[in-house]
């Protein structure tokens, strides 16, 4: 059995999704499909003794869409041709709306007799051919997609979007050449024109968004060099591919780069960020014997690793998998969604074929005239702009805050969460550490130790040069070198050596870590022998909590959510910052299968979970999530699959969002409300032959200019920072 991940173009709906996986699934050696319409990506289980990858590729072109492998030369080269269509489309649509609307114009401000038939129906004429270009290039995705959905035997809400251009065109069409005939003398060109040009700027803003989330998904690939330095076997360095790796091979991996696989180390000492795939907050010692994980940074020396694990077995390959699978997962609320809009679908052409018929026998005279009313007042537009606009809305009240939305759904999940789970380093704690405790013996030691600390980039270093202000008769250290997993040693003016660093290293005794605040001692160098006496400065350290980390879990608490700290740092230093922030529920050294469970478990009793983290091993559990935030300064792959990413860094932020979406839920709401009485008022009155098209067309408008004015109440007042 063969897997693929494809990258999918072309979607224009939540339908497209099912269109694709049961074309798919009727191919001979396809086990299963999973389409997610909002990544647009494909999970595929194949078998290659019975079909091939390209027949599989020509059955998802032959169903009307694009597919490429989930890789970044040809996914962005499909992006930039579905992106540049888009463009294109929008721009024909409104330029020739624009111009539609400016031949209409005159027959709405003038009065009875006022213009001359032959020049009315002159710029009748003139928006027929203006409106050409529209329906045949512009609304082209709505006639090709509605066109896919029936010949699929399934129904979207593309099919009486374009069964009603249809008509209203050939109405119109007919109105303007033969004003005495069947169709009568009203034309709509102008209402049919605006409407696409509504509908496509929507679907551009949701193009723009996924392509977005696409892009920062191909940027997380740079997490591993594309070359590695291996040593042959007469110990000269080669460079090669990361992919031309093999088990057993040594590398020779250099300070600032990344590992290039995970393997074990074989000679030399350093220190390796893994905060991004381990949750670890501090740099991480590796010594000879130490394992080593592709993807985290060697930060200090040159060692040499002997390769274990290379390509897809790989711990940082493993998380991508995890996010991989979270993502093609369809969600059932969407499932739900496509059978209720189906059966609102056929009750609107049932309305339109009800209405004609009737009006077959009362007056056939009139009974294009009934039905394109009934199909233009049906017709979804304020329903399809119910949602979206307020969404936008709120996403730019959002973005000015500095939490930006990749997926608007965020603002239909947020209201329903139940439970919050935060991740600790870089999260709910900043990134740098803070000295909380100085045992002295001599108080001028402290400003000795932080004049030697400023030499070093090490957190612990930094930490203490900030707590210190630099002084104008700081001592002068000779000799400084800097142990990796050790710490600083120097010589004083009088040649008296003087160490900076883990207790055991400093002196020949102890323990660097007490299990919940990390220690670093200085003193004098003393031979490191039993009862070498107290270290002259003993410094404690601990996470910094954001500045506004203690208000954001209260405020999150008064509104009756549950809280949880979930983190890959050791468990001592998880309880230590929980209790600090007030969380009672924290869980440490929990890897990303652990966390990904964890929040399944929550999920599975019944709670709706928000994910707020920032490495690559929260990437899997943000796309499991029912929401999920990622921090602005985070791993790329972890913003990507964020509904949304938090730029401003504030924890505030996201009480805010939360009190946003449940306002835009109530607007949501609201303009549903409008739409379908407005709707149900006017099916009534357009089956009786009491509204004109005219009227039909100009209260759709009419409706989807108060939705959008009653979402756009959500843009105010929100930008105040708290």
């Amino acid at each position: 059995m063969a897997l693929s991940q494809l990258v999918l173009s072309g979607l224009y709906c939540a339908a497209c999704a099912g269109i694709i996986e049961t074309a798919l699934k009727r191919q001979p050696g396809v086990l299963d499909a999973q389409v997610n319409a909002a990544s647009q990506r494909l999970s595929l289980q194949w078998s290659p003794a019975l079909t091939d990858a390209p027949a599989l590729l020509r059955a998802i072109a032959k169903a009307g869409y694009g597919a490429a492998p989930d890789v970044a030369a040809p996914a962005l080269a499909l992006r930039k041709v579905e992106h540049r269509k888009a463009v294109w489309r929008l721009f024909v649509a409104w330029f020739l709306m624009m111009q539609v609307m400016m031949l209409a114009a005159p027959a709405y401000f003038a009065e009875a007799g006022d213009m001359a038939p032959d020049l009315k129906l002159l710029m009748q004429w003139g928006s027929w051919v203006l409106t050409l270009p529209v329906m045949l290039f512009a609304a082209g995705p709505f006639f090709q997609s509605a066109w896919r959905q029936l010949r699929q035997r399934s129904l979207g809400m593309d099919v009486p979007v374009s069964l009603g251009l249809a008509v209203s065109f050939a109405a119109s069409t007919g109105a303007s050449f033969d004003p005495g005939g069947v169709f009568g003398h009203e034309v709509y060109f102008d209402s049919l024109t605006m409407f696409v040009a509504f509908l496509l700027t929507g679907r551009y803003l949701e193009l723009r968004a996924r392509h977005r989330v696409a892009a920062s998904l191909e940027a997380a690939l740079t997490q591993l060099p594309e070359l590695a330095e291996r040593i042959n076997a007469d110990g000269t360095l080669s460079q090669v591919r990361v992919g031309e790796l093999v088990v057993g091979d040594r590398v020779r991996v250099f300070a600032g780069q990344g590992f290039p696989a995970d393997g074990q180390v074989l000679e030399g000492g350093t220190e390796a960020d893994e905060a991004l795939l381990t949750g670890e907050s501090r740099p991480v010692p590796k010594r000879k014997g130490d394992s080593v994980v592709a993807g985290s940074v060697n930060l200090q020396a040159p060692v040499t690793v002997w390769v274990q694990r290379v390509g897809a077995d790989t711990r940082f390959e493993g998380i991508k998998a995890l996010m991989r699978s979270a993502m093609t997962r369809r969600p059932q609320q969407l499932r739900l969604a496509d059978r209720v809009g189906a059966f609102f679908l056929w009750g609107v052409l049932v309305l339109a074929a009800g209405g004609a018929l009737v009006w077959s026998f009362i007056d056939p005279s009139r009974v294009v005239w009934v039905a394109v009313s009934v199909l233009i007042v049906t017709c979804p537009c304020a329903l399809a702009l119910a949602t979206p606009s307020a969404w936008l809305a709120a996403t730019g009240a959002l973005a000015r805050r500095g939490l930006l939305l990749q997926r608007m759904e965020l603002l239909d999940s947020l209201p329903g969460v139940t439970h919050v789970v935060f991740d600790k380093t870089g999260t709910l704690t900043e990134d740098e550490l803070e000295l909380c405790d100085a045992d002295a013996l001599d108080p001028a030691l402290l400003l000795q130790a932080a004049a030697l600390a400023r030499q070093s980039r090490h957190p612990m270093s930094r930490a203490l040069a900030r707590a210190c202000t630099p002084g104008g008769d700081e001592p002068l250290w000779h000799d400084i070198v800097e142990v990796a997993g050790c710490g600083l040693q120097a010589r004083d003016a009088q040649g008296q050596v003087w160490r900076l660093g883990a207790q055991a290293w400093v002196m020949g005794e102890g323990s660097a870590v007490d299990g919940e605040v990390a220690q670093l001692v200085f003193g004098p160098q003393r031979p490191p022998v039993a009862g070498a006496g107290a270290p002259a400065l003993m410094l404690r350290f601990r996470e910094t909590l954001r500045a506004d980390a203690l208000r954001a879990v209260q405020a999150l608490q008064d509104q009756g959510l549950g809280l949880s700290l979930l983190s890959g740092d050791a468990s001592a230093r998880v309880a230590e910052v929980a209790a600090r922030a007030g969380i009672a529920n924290a869980v440490g050294a929990a890897t990303p299968e652990l966390k990904l469970a964890h929040v399944s478990a929550l999920q599975a009793a019944g709670h709706r979970v928000l994910m707020v983290g920032d490495g690559i091993n929260d990437a899997p559990v943000l796309a499991q999530a029912d929401a999920s935030i990622a921090m602005g300064q985070g791993a790329v792959v972890a913003k990507a699959q964020a509904d949304g990413f938090l730029l401003s860094e504030r924890l505030m932020d996201i009480v805010a969002a939360r009190a946003l979406a449940l306002r835009t839920r109530r607007v949501v709401r609201q303009n549903l409300a409008w739409a379908l009485a407005y709707n149900l008022s006017c099916i009534p009155l357009a089956l009786m032959g009491w509204l004109p098209p005219w009227a039909a067309g100009l209260g759709m408008a009419a409706s989807s200019l108060l939705v959008v004015s009653n979402s756009l109440r959500l843009g105010r007042g929100l930008d105040k920072k708290e």
